[in-house]
C-alpha cells in the first residue's frame, strides 16, 4: 500500500472526514484489521484564512509548498490537497516537488464523465466558483458547470466560513444551501457538485434532487486506488 500524504487544516473540519473516509473505504476494500497508510500535515487554518481575504496567495502558496515538500520528504507517494479552494495554489505547492498531486477537480470530473452527465452545478467558496483554476479543469474535461447567481454565492461562502468550518451546522443554512442548489437544477444543472470540502455537512443525496458528487468522497476514493495501485 502506497502512504498518502494529506496537506490539511483548511479547514480541520474537512480534514477530519478525509481522514474518517479514507479508513472507512479501506476496511470496506480490505476487511479485516487494514487501514490506509497516511501522513497528515495539518496547518493553522486561521493563518491560511487571513491569506486568502487579504489576497496573499503568493504568501500561502509558500506554506504550501514548504508543507508539500516535507510531506514527500517524510515518505508520501502521492499528496492529497484536502481542500478545494486551495488547489488555486496547485502548481505553486507542487513546484519542485518530487511526488505527484492527486488533484481534487480531476477526479471530480473524471466521475461527473464516466456517469455520462454534462452540466453539473458548483456549490463551493467564492474563490472556487467565480475564479478559473476550478472551473477550467472541469471545462477541459467536457463539461459545462454552473455556478449560483451572486447573492447565493455571498450567502454560501459566508455560511461555508462562518460556520462549517467552524463544525457549526444549522436548519437554515440547511435550508439555504437546498434551495441555492433547486436554483441550480432551475437552470439546467444535471447534476450537483459538492465542491468544497465542507458542503456535505448539508446536502446530500437525500435533499438534492439531481445526481450528487461529494468532492470529499470522490477524492478519498481514487486516493485509496492509487494507493492499492501496485
Amino acid at each position: 500500500m502506497k502512504t498518502i500524504g494529506i496537506l490539511g487544516g483548511m479547514s480541520a473540519a474537512s480534514t477530519q472526514t478525509y481522514y474518517r473516509q479514507l479508513c472507512e473505504l479501506t476496511r470496506q476494500r480490505l476487511g479485516g484489521l487494514h487501514s490506509p497508510e497516511l501522513l497528515i500535515r495539518s496547518l493553522d487554518f486561521a493563518r491560511i484564512e487571513q491569506l486568502q481575504a487579504s489576497g496573499q496567495w503568493a504568501a500561502a502558496g509558500e506554506i504550501l509548498n514548504r508543507e508539500a515538500h516535507a510531506l514527500a520528504r517524510g515518505g508520501a507517494d502521492f499528496i492529497v490537497l484536502a481542500t478545494n479552494t486551495m488547489h488555486k495554489l496547485a502548481e505553486t505547492m507542487m513546484k519542485d516537488v518530487a511526488v505527484p498531486l492527486l488533484h481534487i477537480a480531476d477526479a471530480t470530473a473524471e466521475r461527473i464523465v464516466a456517469s455520462g452527465l454534462r452540466a453539473p452545478g458548483l456549490i463551493a467558496t467564492a474563490f472556487t466558483m467565480e475564479q478559473q483554476f476550478y472551473r477550467q479543469r472541469l471545462e477541459t474535461a467536457g463539461l459545462q458547470p454552473l455556478i449560483p447567481a451572486n447573492d447565493d454565492r455571498a450567502r454560501v461562502h459566508q455560511i461555508i466560513y462562518d460556520e462549517l468550518c467552524k463544525d457549526i451546522t444549522t436548519t437554515a443554512s440547511r435550508e439555504a444551501f437546498v434551495q441555492v442548489a433547486e436554483r441550480l437544477v432551475a437552470q439546467g444543472a444535471d447534476c450537483m457538485i459538492l465542491g468544497c470540502t465542507e458542503v456535505g455537512m448539508l446536502l446530500n443525496q437525500g435533499n438534492v434532487s439531481v445526481p450528487v458528487f461529494d468532492t470529499t468522497l470522490i477524492h478519498c476514493e481514487a486516493a485509496l486506488a492509487l494507493a492499492l495501485t501496485p
